[in-house]
């Protein structure tokens, strides 16, 4: 990115100019000009905002968590019992939770196989979204159903 410029953006007029400098010209050609108690709030924010967009790397979003289905598992035959997936929770029932493990089906992990403690509400141990480890229990490809554990698996 240009020096305190960041990244050139195409203004109506046609012309390339940087976001906090196409920004500068906006608010300077509000008309009428900014006065008064709120247009001088406007303004301060405005300054505000283009202060805050000429620092590097002030991202306020969190760290993105990367997320990968095993490469070697796309359909049900490709599951055999006992193997451990990374997955991702995408309902949550009082019976336990459903996980994509990245075969167009999701596994239910049971709410006895979600802790290795007891569990009485899945959603204290388990959030929707949740990157989850879990071990095949059990694959029923007439009924393409999957079993899942999360019982002594290091999350």
């Amino acid at each position: 990115l240009p020096e305190k410029g960041g990244v050139p953006i195409h203004t109506q007029k046609g012309e390339y100019s940087t976001l906090p400098q196409h920004l500068s010209e906006v608010s300077a050609s509000l008309s009428p000009p900014l006065s008064g108690r709120s247009g001088g709030a406007l303004g301060a924010t405005l300054r505000d905002i283009l202060t805050e967009l000429e620092k590097p790397g002030r991202d306020p979003r969190g760290e993105v968590e990367v997320f990968e289905f095993d490469k070697n598992i796309h359909t049900l035959s490709d599951l055999i019992v006992g193997m451990e997936l990374p997955g991702i929770v995408t309902n949550i029932t009082n019976f336990g939770a459903f996980v994509d493990i990245g075969v167009h089906q999701d596994g239910l992990v049971h709410i006895s196989q979600l802790s290795d403690r007891f569990v009485t509400d899945p959603t204290q141990v388990i959030r929707l979204h949740q990157h989850v480890r879990v071990r095949v229990v059990e694959v029923d490809m007439r009924r393409k159903r999957i079993a899942l554990s999360m019982k002594n698996i290091k999350q």
